[in-house]
């Protein structure tokens, strides 16, 4: 189960993230699922590019760790839901 914790960590921070982008953003907010789902998303993906450059976690769950977990899937949700708030406003004009 430790081995899961940060992935996690990523998708839940992603969520919050995808949502305070949607708030920030009211022109791109998908709704408070639309916003989770691809906060979600962009969780996992951020999550995994940070660990893939070398910044993210190395699976240890030191408060090192833990805040790269949260940064990464935060700044991930919110970009992601971002990105398909973009996209979908782009498609509806």
């Amino acid at each position: 189960m430790e081995e899961y914790l940060p992935l996690i960590i990523q998708l839940i921070s992603g969520a919050v993230g995808g949502n305070l982008a949607g708030k920030l953003l009211p022109k791109l907010d998908l709704g408070t699922i639309g916003n989770s789902v691809s906060g979600i998303l962009g969780g996992g993906l951020g999550g995994t590019l940070l660990g893939m450059l070398g910044l993210g976690t190395d699976g240890g769950m030191d408060l090192a760790g833990i805040l790269g977990s949260v940064a990464g899937g935060g700044v991930g949700g919110g970009v992601i839901m971002a990105i398909v708030g973009a996209v979908k406003s782009a498609m509806s004009k």
